[in-house]
């Protein structure tokens, strides 16, 4: 099994998890600034808005990239206090720039699904469809982790990908599906079950061997440690988890 959670100890280290307990007790507020995969858009905005009922003096903002975008911006210096990212790979970079004040925890993980327009068009089946010229797809661009996964999937299963476009992160792959520009698109499954009617899904066996799994952690120059830490805590406690479910993820 081809794992993009990586084993560097984030199951282990709990350092960014709830079970710091105690350090955000008393008042959270300000602005907390999180820096998150496209994927997990949904589901954050949700716990976003939780956490700031839960702290009415807090205003939790995000930003939705690719992560390998967002790895750069932070490497580069983009003021954040969390990070979020869709795959290991991308949180080392961050981790081996010296840039997080604790070590990352593995909170989430999600498998690829095809993504076609209602009705299926285009007649997609399976994978081997994805790799028909005569068919229009889209891709996530291999820098970024759904497009590094759909390369092993693609590998695993002996076949070439032909993508008319390649995207900057899963969410414009998606949108391509849903505006009926492709054929079909790989994605990850709980983006297509996040677009509810407005596409459908294929499932990919192949796909079962590539997990992707999703780290988060407070940054070290974080403006709001506190704030950082609740958003952290919020994500891994039961209540974060069980969002991530009801989303489609599963659990590391």
């Amino acid at each position: 099994m081809r794992e993009v959670v990586g084993i560097l100890a984030v199951l282990a280290l709990a350092g960014c998890g709830a079970s710091d307990g105690g350090s955000t007790d008393g008042e959270v507020t300000g602005t907390v600034t999180v820096f998150a995969a496209a994927s997990l858009t949904d589901v954050f905005t949700e716990l976003g808005v939780q956490l700031e009922d839960d702290h009415p003096g807090l205003d939790v903002q995000f930003t939705f990239a690719g992560s390998s975008a967002l790895a750069t911006q932070l490497t580069q210096g983009a003021p954040a206090d969390v990070f979020a990212a869709a795959d290991t790979d991308q949180m080392d970079v961050v981790t081996n720039n010296g840039i997080v004040s604790r070590a990352p925890v593995l909170f989430a993980t999600n498998t690829l699904e095809i993504a076609v327009p209602p009705g299926n068009p285009g007649g997609v089946t399976d994978l081997a469809d994805l790799a028909d010229p005569a068919r229009t797809i889209a891709l996530c661009a291999p820098e970024v982790p759904c497009g590094a996964a759909a390369e092993a999937v693609f590998d695993a299963a002996g076949l070439t990908p032909a993508p008319d476009t390649l995207e900057e992160d899963v969410r414009a792959a998606l949108t391509k599906v849903e505006l009926g520009e492709v054929d079909a698109a790989l994605v990850y499954r709980t983006d297509v079950q996040a677009a509810g009617d407005g596409v459908e899904g294929i499932e990919v066996p192949e796909a079962a061997d590539v997990v992707n799994g999703y780290p988060i952690c407070t940054m070290t120059d974080a403006p709001n440690p506190a704030g950082a830490l609740a958003f952290v805590q919020l994500v891994t406690s039961e209540t974060g988890q069980e969002a991530l479910t009801a989303a489609g993820f599963s659990l590391p």
